[in-house]
């Protein structure tokens, strides 16, 4: 890492509070209005362009409701070797991933998701 270049982790980050800001509806205005920062600010936060402060990063963690460890979680190389970390979060970039998810979410018959899941699966192994 240079002294201006970014450091990987900051992007890592970053894509976690996209990813949280995307589950909880929230745009990238209302986030920066929530944090008292612009949306062009956010933007730079989760693309790792720039580093989130401990205070700014202690107030996004109050307002995405989750504990300042869970963007640090998964950084030591057991569980990054393991990718099931990044599996995760890159799926939950995916367009339309969310939308899938939350509808999923909605259906109240369990022989019903299941017949999804299992069509869901035959689709993805072709």
């Amino acid at each position: 890492m240079s002294p201006r270049g970014g450091d990987p982790r900051d992007a890592e980050i970053g894509q976690r509070v996209r990813t949280l800001r995307l589950q909880r509806g929230l745009s990238q205005t209302e986030l920066g209005n929530l944090i008292n920062v612009t949306f062009q600010q956010v933007q730079k936060y989760e693309k790792g362009t720039n580093r989130i402060s401990a205070g700014r990063l202690q107030r996004i963690a109050e307002v995405l409701t989750v504990p300042v460890a869970f963007f640090f979680s998964g950084f030591d190389d057991q569980q990054k070797a393991s990718g099931a970390l990044d599996v995760e979060f890159s799926f939950l970039q995916t367009e339309g991933a969310l939308r899938l998810a939350r509808a999923y979410a909605r259906i109240k018959q369990p022989g019903v998701r299941l017949q999804l899941l299992r069509l869901t699966e035959a689709i993805a192994e072709e």
